[in-house]
């Protein structure tokens, strides 16, 4: 990631906001990202994008997309991707539209478009703001890791992208089993001491999870883990071998590299 220069947001913001555009997979695509306030994308988003199979096609859902950097990183990998970027907070929708619009990523015009709703909306209310049931062939998530009895940032829009809220990841796996078709495949990237929650919500939703730890150094423990699954099914749970993002000299790997810039892939179980 390439951090750019910085910009006014424009004046039809409803909340305006200080802003630069960031470049991703060596300027392949950039993305418009808040500056000294709200939540900004980085490894994670990459790391999920970098989730996906690499026949991936379809519809996909980006739930929580911020300013959409990890379905452009999806999209940018998988050309018979379309995508659909989902998220609540008005001035992020407005960043992610406006990322849309910016000249270096016009060729995914068609591919992509942001649908402003609540993923933790249930029912009919739920489908009255555009998440259809069964209409998804993949979705995504970077869910929030912290929950309400935590410490919050006192930054709102940072806060509310870090704080889970009331019900927790159930409400999120909750939306992301309704919209998917039957198989259709989730991943998520979410903190490594969270696992039983994950597995306790996927209890009668999904099944095959593979879960690749992610570990800042060699001789770290994870903190992280990517999780893919499968809406339906009945296998059983894999670990697969980890990934180390830093050297012993705290610079990238290779790998972490080729995951970051979009030339590489994670290894799930198939």
């Amino acid at each position: 990631m390439t951090v750019g220069t910085e910009i006014a947001d424009q004046p039809n913001t409803a909340n305006p906001v200080k802003t630069s555009e960031d470049a991703f997979h060596r300027g392949e695509f950039t993305a418009l990202q808040p500056v000294g306030s709200g939540h900004r994308a980085g490894s994670d988003a990459l790391l999920i994008a970098a989730s996906l199979p690499a026949d991936a096609s379809g519809l996909l859902a980006d739930m929580g997309a911020g300013s959409g950097v990890a379905a452009l990183a999806a999209l940018n990998m998988n050309p018979q991707l379309r995508a659909v970027l989902i998220e609540k907070n008005p001035v992020m929708a407005e960043l992610a539209r406006k990322t849309l619009q910016l000249r270096s990523n016009l060729r995914f015009a068609g591919r992509v478009r942001v649908l402003e709703a609540d993923i933790t909306f249930t029912g009919e209310k739920r489908e009255a703001c555009g998440l259809k049931s069964e209409s998804f062939d993949h979705a995504i998530m970077n869910p929030p890791y912290n929950h309400d009895a935590q410490r919050a940032s006192p930054d709102m829009m940072k806060a509310e992208a870090h704080m889970m809220g009331l019900f927790g990841l159930d409400s999120w796996m909750r939306t992301a089993v309704a919209i998917l078709k039957p198989s259709g495949t989730l991943t998520m990237i979410y903190r490594s001491e969270k696992i039983g929650e994950i597995n306790a919500c996927c209890q009668g939703r999904f099944g095959g999870l593979s879960i690749v730890p992610v570990h800042g150094r060699a001789d770290e423990p994870a903190k992280r883990v990517l999780v893919n699954m499968r809406k339906g099914s009945r296998a059983p749970l894999t670990i697969m071998p980890g990934i180390v993002t830093h050297d012993d000299d705290g610079k990238p790997t290779a790998l972490a590299e080729g995951l970051m810039n979009g030339l590489e892939r994670v290894s799930f179980a198939s």
